[in-house]
């Protein structure tokens, strides 16, 4: 069992962890406040349900929670250094997704609703996956005060 904590908890990356884990998350959080709760001028469960539904992402409704959760606890979790490397792995999956089921047909800019902006963040959260939380992060504090054996 602590082989598999130190896996998902441990990093030896500073503030550079930190750098990318609190903008991401911030970025995360705010745009699954927007899917959950219609906050920052989204349209909530029920508006975003129907958008899925119209591109295709069926049950519209369970698709908008499922992303929506992803993005805005996932987020909390990465600006928290908070079991990083599952929250960025559930993050990614959310823009792999929104990459390939979405904006694929769309060109890459963003003004026309292209890859750009998912492929940055996938590559932003597929990085934190790989780094972790850092040792200014929750995920750090864990693992030098709980005795897992």
């Amino acid at each position: 069992m602590k082989d598999l904590i130190n896996k998902v908890l441990v990093s030896n990356a500073g503030w550079e962890a930190v750098t990318l884990r609190v903008p991401i998350g911030i970025i995360l959080a705010a745009h699954g406040s927007q899917k959950l709760f219609g906050w920052f001028g989204g349209y909530g469960l029920d508006g975003t349900g129907q958008w899925m539904a119209s591109v295709g992402l069926n049950p519209g409704f369970v698709m908008a929670l499922l992303a929506g959760s992803a993005e805005f606890f996932g987020g909390i979790a990465l600006i928290l250094g908070l079991l990083t490397r599952p929250a960025a792995t559930v993050s990614a999956v959310t823009m792999l997704v929104a990459l390939f089921g979405v904006h694929w047909g769309n060109g890459f800019f963003l003004d026309s609703h292209g890859i750009e902006y998912a492929l940055a963040l996938l590559s932003a959260t597929v990085t934190l996956i790989l780094m972790g939380g850092g040792r200014y992060s929750l995920d750090s504090y864990l693992v030098k005060t709980i005795d897992w054996e």
